[in-house]
């Protein structure tokens, strides 16, 4: 299993959290994950400026050359995520593009 630690930071002109709002942006994600990210549970915490969010994916198959790192798959997800969620485009300042799949590929040697 691989965990990534990642945040959405909230938009400087929005008011402050309301109540539910780290249950809400993981339901929201949990709505667009697709089988093939791998994705088993993810927690979270708000802060002033932003929700934090540990997702746990599956380890992908180290064979498969299609399986993209946990890195390229959380990344994928909170982009999906934010092009669909009209709440999360209110509240979050758009995520960090999708890094290359090889960036974080285990088969990939190190420079």
């Amino acid at each position: 299993m691989d965990c990534v630690y990642t945040s959405l930071r909230r938009r400087p002109e929005v008011s402050p959290a309301p109540a539910g709002e780290v249950a809400e942006v993981v339901g929201i994600l949990w709505a667009h994950t697709t089988p093939k990210d791998g994705l088993e549970h993810i927690s979270g915490s708000l802060d002033s400026d932003r929700v934090d969010l540990l997702l746990y994916f599956l380890s992908p198959d180290p064979t498969s050359p299609a399986a993209g790192g946990p890195l390229h798959r959380a990344a994928a997800l909170l982009t999906r995520g934010h092009q669909a969620s009209p709440a999360l485009m209110r509240r979050y300042l758009p995520p960090a593009g999708a890094p290359c799949p090889q960036a974080d590929d285990p088969r990939r040697p190190k420079a």
